[in-house]
């Protein structure tokens, strides 16, 4: 049984299909790349997964449970964790506390929260920066903060929206093994991602999606080779090189 099924979800926004009749599958410990031009439905499809927003049709799945219907907050504290394509820290607080806030949802002893969110900082690395002002961190450690702070909610399926996104070649190479560091803390990953080379060096798989339709999955060698694929996305050839 997969972590995460989706099941023939579709979502509407007037007269626009966003989301039509999409079914794939998490496993453990898998990491999933989706990619697709824009208006493709990537990010409406992590909304409709996390429950910020309904769908119209189809099911969702946990772990075996329906969650089709859950709250957001129900689905967080399921498992459920995201991040964003824009980051939003606290800018006025330290590192430390901004990854103290989730950790808050599991305990109120703040002092029990410093202290797992210093762990899960020294445990991803990144534990120099605890004590900093997160508006001193770079673009690529508050995408690092980002994740730390959607890890801090214990997630099993960790949705990643365009982590490498704004970052230089050099930040990219840096960033790229912190997803695998995710991974080995037993955490499944779906990754919506423009930079296709970065995407597919950690996924296992990939899917491709245009306007709303899933029109290929697989192994990143099949998929990309998919002349529909070519057609709808690979072709833009700043995308392939990116």
């Amino acid at each position: 049984m997969s972590l995460l099924e989706i099941e023939n979800v579709s979502k509407r926004f007037g007269g626009v299909q966003a989301v039509d009749d999409v079914s794939l599958h998490l496993d453990e410990g898998e990491i999933l790349g989706i990619i697709g031009p824009n208006g493709a439905g990537k990010t409406t499809l992590f909304n409709l997964i996390t429950g910020t927003i309904r769908s119209d049709t189809g099911k969702i799945s946990l772990a075996g449970a329906d969650i089709t219907t859950t709250s957001p907050t129900k689905r967080a504290r399921a498992g459920i964790g995201r991040t964003f394509q824009v980051v939003r820290p606290f800018l006025r607080m330290t590192v430390a506390e901004n990854v103290m806030v989730p950790v808050l949802v599991h305990t109120h002893k703040v002092s029990e929260a410093r202290n797992k969110a210093v762990a899960l900082l020294e445990e991803l690395g990144i534990g120099k920066l605890a004590d900093l002002d997160v508006s001193q961190l770079t673009l690529a450690q508050r995408k690092r903060i980002e994740v730390a702070r959607a890890l801090a909610t214990e997630p099993k399926v960790l949705l990643l929206d365009e982590v490498l996104a704004g970052l230089n070649n050099r930040e990219v190479l840096d960033v790229l093994p912190f997803v695998n560091q995710v991974r080995a803390r037993g955490i499944s990953i779906i990754m919506i991602e423009h930079l296709v080379k970065a995407l597919t060096s950690v996924s296992d798989r990939i899917i491709v999606l245009d306007q709303g339709t899933l029109i290929a999955q697989g192994k990143s060698d099949d998929v990309l080779k998919d002349p529909a694929v070519i057609k709808a996305y690979i072709g833009e050839e700043d995308n392939v090189e990116g």
